[in-house]
């Protein structure tokens, strides 16, 4: 069998397991695969909550490789989904091919912008929301040091890194930041190994408190920063759960209500570009029964009121994305 029709069987069965119902929605996962407790598990989260709540079905994917992309969409759309969310930056080019093909279909991107009129494309201010958790992790710091360990290195994971030194330097300018990368290619998202053996070095180096934009890989971090007696920072979802007492917070990036919009939208929803950020509630940090106990009245305080500024624009976090630069980390 071909590799193309091996791609187009695999597609057509994960679309017929899911029910046939004219115009059911499609979630198709980035790399990493939808358990990896963080940006693809938080967009299954969404979807499950749609389905929690109407009692209908969507069809879904996790990808394999890149090549399935574009054949995954297509399956999708000619099997009558509607809409059909992607999550991840990396299925532009793939929608870039596909959106002219089904005029008729609503499609919604996820961290990448799109021009296509049956598009919506969400993006979100995760420096906004990076500048929060590097408020905690500077004052959570008994070293001064803290570490920053993304993911591949793309534009938007430095966006992270850079919010986060921002926030970090606002609440200790003193502090130093040291920030890695996993990678260069999708497979920096999922290797849990290599983010245990940096959080390694970034302790060696004086950092104790280590915030992961990862993907999969930030497992390993957090994972290693527990073991080690160091605090970590989650992403996207809340992972504070992972590792009770040792997560300081996590960095929320609502992808679940990036695709729980979606779905309810359904056929009739508005295209175009959409961003969630801290006036909106698309960020934010979280504190829970698992973290209570590591941030103090103080901490809560100032995030909470830097949080409001920040939503009312007196205070601006650089954006890394705006033109390529960082004013207080360098790559």
């Amino acid at each position: 069998m071909t590799l193309m029709k091996s791609l187009m069987s695999a597609a057509a069965a994960v679309a017929l397991t899911a029910g046939a119902a004219l115009a059911e929605p499609a979630l198709i996962f980035d790399l990493g695969g939808k358990f990896d407790k963080s940006f693809n598990e938080a967009a299954f989260a969404g979807a499950q909550r749609w389905a929690e709540e109407t009692g209908e079905s969507f069809r879904e994917i996790e990808l394999q490789s890149e090549a399935q992309r574009e054949q995954a969409l297509r399956r999708f759309a000619e099997a009558g989904s509607n809409p059909i969310v992607m999550a991840g930056f990396a299925f532009a080019d793939a929608l870039g091919q596909v959106a002219a093909d089904y005029p008729d279909t609503k499609f919604v991107i996820i961290d990448m912008v799109v021009d296509a009129p049956n598009v919506r494309s969400v993006v979100f201010n995760e420096h906004e929301g990076s500048y929060l958790v590097g408020m905690l992790a500077a004052k959570a710091s008994k070293s001064g040091t803290v570490g920053f360990i993304g993911g591949m290195d793309i534009p938007l994971i430095r966006k992270f890194a850079c919010g986060y030194a921002e926030g970090v330097k606002a609440a200790n300018p003193d502090a130093t930041v040291i920030a890695n990368m996993t990678g260069t290619t999708p497979a920096a998202w999922n290797d849990p190994v290599k983010g245990s053996e940096l959080t390694k070095a970034q302790i060696s180096q004086g950092a104790d408190v280590v915030y992961a934009a990862a993907g999969g890989t930030g497992v390993g971090v957090l994972q290693t920063a527990a073991d080690e007696g160091i605090l970590s920072i989650g992403v996207d979802s809340n992972q504070n759960h992972l590792h009770p007492g040792k997560v300081l917070t996590s960095m929320t990036k609502r992808v679940d209500n990036a695709v729980f919009e979606a779905f309810t939208d359904g056929v009739d929803l508005k295209t175009g570009f959409s961003v969630m950020g801290l006036s909106n509630g698309g960020v934010g940090f979280a504190v829970d029964d698992n973290n209570a106990s590591l941030i103090s009245d103080d901490m809560q305080a100032a995030a909470d009121e830097a949080a409001a500024k920040i939503a009312t624009g007196e205070i601006t976090v650089h954006d890394y994305m705006s033109d390529d630069s960082c004013p207080v980390l360098s790559f």
